[in-house]
């Protein structure tokens, strides 16, 4: 619902901007795929399942640990090179998952934490992957084909779990709520910085979210801040800042 939601929006947004679409090759197709895939369906089923084990507050301090899961993943995955700062990045973010997962000895906390750091492992390839295109494509028009691409993954897991769901007035607003600022308004200012910076940088600016969901989970939620996920939250944002320091050159490098 939230991608047909979305949807039309930004398909009357592209004709109001007469964008025209520029000749993509099928290696390009097949990276918008595999983003919407990981990025538009994977991360919000898996973000939205873990939910349900966990509070929002220590979701938020998982999700945190992007930018070290993008760097781990470039150098596994995309065989980009290594160097001192992705592990000690990496351990930091691996400390700070395990200070939150710490109180959560319940089988359902650890599901949750599972089924987040899975968000964050499906966030990290769509960020990735799309440095990877070989025809970049304009801020809305990405935003229009990744949202087409997230209803058409979707549509066939609704036909097997849509009957018997009924949507109260307030489950409608926030799907709402959900199409217009997570979709349209996100994925129109993720894609217009993105373009701008580099993939690891890009990564690194998610670090205000394990701080924005702590903070929005304790005043609009009501939830107990404690102790360790202050520390995760902290030891969280100590592996970004590691991340973004500078690489040191050997003298006479190019």
């Amino acid at each position: 619902m939230r991608f047909a939601l979305a949807l039309p929006i930004l398909l009357v947004i592209v004709v109001m901007s007469h964008v025209r679409m520029p000749n993509l090759r099928r290696r390009d197709w097949g990276l918008l795929a595999l983003q919407a895939a990981a990025g538009s369906v994977g991360y919000t089923v898996l973000l939205i399942s873990g939910l349900n084990f966990l509070p929002a507050a220590t979701a938020g301090v998982v999700i945190g640990t992007l930018p070290a899961v993008s760097a781990l993943f470039a150098v596994l995955v995309l065989r980009e090179r290594s160097d001192y700062r992705i592990a000690a990045s990496v351990t930091l973010a691996t400390i700070g998952v395990m200070s939150v997962a710490w109180t959560g000895r319940e089988h359902g906390s650890l599901v949750g934490m599972v089924l987040v750091l899975g968000a964050v492992i499906c966030e990290s390839a769509f960020i990735l992957l799309n440095k990877r295109m070989d025809v970049p494509l304009p801020p809305l028009l990405q935003s229009t084909v990744m949202t087409a691409f997230g209803l058409l993954f979707s549509l066939p897991f609704v036909a097997f779990g849509w009957d018997g769901v009924k949507l109260s007035i307030s489950a409608l607003a926030a799907i709402a709520w959900y199409a217009l600022i997570p979709t349209v308004g996100g994925f129109l200012l993720w894609y217009a910085g993105a373009a701008r910076v580099s993939g690891g940088e890009a990564a690194t600016f998610t670090a205000i979210a394990p701080l924005t969901a702590v903070a929005l989970a304790a005043v609009f939620l009501g939830e107990s801040i404690g102790l360790s996920q202050l520390l995760g939250m902290v030891t969280v944002i100590a592996a970004i800042l590691v991340l973004s320091l500078p690489v040191r050159r050997r003298s006479g490098a190019k």
